[in-house]
């Protein structure tokens, strides 16, 4: 091909090229605007629910039964703690949001730490029929909770732990593990076999290697499994319908209660529903950096 050639056709593409460049620009920017104001609006839309029920929480009964809670950007006079010191007194929620939290993080802990161990040996160790006892593991996925109610109440009854937190404990870390080990050694075994391999010939036990090398890789992965599970078990009302009773029944069954028994004490239920809502929220929003890489992680590998 001639120069001109070259020429001509550079010529020709010249203009195309910059032409494509200034419009991917400019769609780049109008859709990165238009998604940005869709996010916006949705995590709007989403948190209008929980700014109702703060706003209901901290007016009178009178108020929340004569309008609704968006009168008090009008009326910022409505506004009390009052509620909250009602719902203090009140000993039944107080006591059953003390048996969530006594419920709920120990579940939590211990579905992470047995996970990650048992999720290093499917992935790592070599045991017999490690293939089949993980097989084992994920038909445990598809077993519903429902179908185990009754004949684990059951059992629970015949040890002596049926209405206590600990078989509530116990009950949700049993369906709890099945996903964990699914999900960290699924994580686990992405690990570069190389890296592993040199800190065994630093000298580094299974057990350090375990500590030292692998936890604090899989630190994104943990903190996912740590919020679906916190998130599972602290909003959790049908086992908890089930395995309590009245002094060990966590917030759900305590307000379901309060409902129930005491259909007008609007002034405790607000409290009580914004706090055990506001805490999971909490709770994600303090780890969501971590649940964003643990997700992004896993779909990269």
């Amino acid at each position: 091909m001639t120069t001109l050639d070259h020429t001509t056709k550079a010529g020709r593409e010249g203009p195309v090229k910059a032409e494509r460049s200034l419009a991917g620009r400019i769609g780049e920017k109008v859709g990165g605007g238009v998604l940005q104001f869709v996010l916006i609006l949705v995590g709007a839309l989403w948190l209008v629910p929980t700014i109702g029920l703060l706003l209901s929480s901290l007016r009178t009964p009178e108020d929340m039964s004569a309008s609704g809670w968006w009168k008090v950007f009008s009326k910022p006079s409505q506004l009390t703690f009052q509620s909250y010191s009602n719902l203090l007194d009140n000993s039944d929620i107080t006591k059953s949001l003390v048996n969530t939290v006594l419920i709920t993080v120990p579940a939590t802990l211990l579905v992470i730490v047995i996970g990650s161990l048992a999720g290093y040996a499917f992935a790592w160790m070599e045991f017999p029929g490690r293939d089949w006892w993980f097989l084992v593991v994920v038909g445990l996925l598809v077993v519903p909770v429902q179908l185990a109610l009754l004949p684990i109440a059951k059992l629970f009854g015949d040890i002596g732990i049926f209405g206590s937190v600990l078989g509530v404990v116990l009950f949700h870390v049993g369906f709890g593990l099945p996903f964990a080990v699914f999900l960290l050694r699924n994580f686990f075994a992405e690990i570069p076999r190389e890296l592993l391999e040199a800190a065994r010939l630093d000298g580094a036990g299974e057990l350090r290697l375990f500590v030292r090398v692998v936890m604090p890789l899989a630190a994104p992965a943990i903190a996912s499994l740590g919020i679906f599970q916190f998130l599972w078990v602290w909003n959790d009302m049908l086992v908890a319908l089930v395995f309590t009773d009245a002094g060990s029944q966590p917030i759900t069954v305590a307000l379901q209660t309060q409902v129930r028994q005491f259909g007008n004490n609007v002034d405790v239920l607000g409290p009580g529903a914004f706090i055990s809502m506001v805490i999971p929220l909490a709770v994600f929003f303090a780890f969501q950096r971590q649940f964003v890489s643990g997700v992004m992680a896993g779909a990269v590998k």
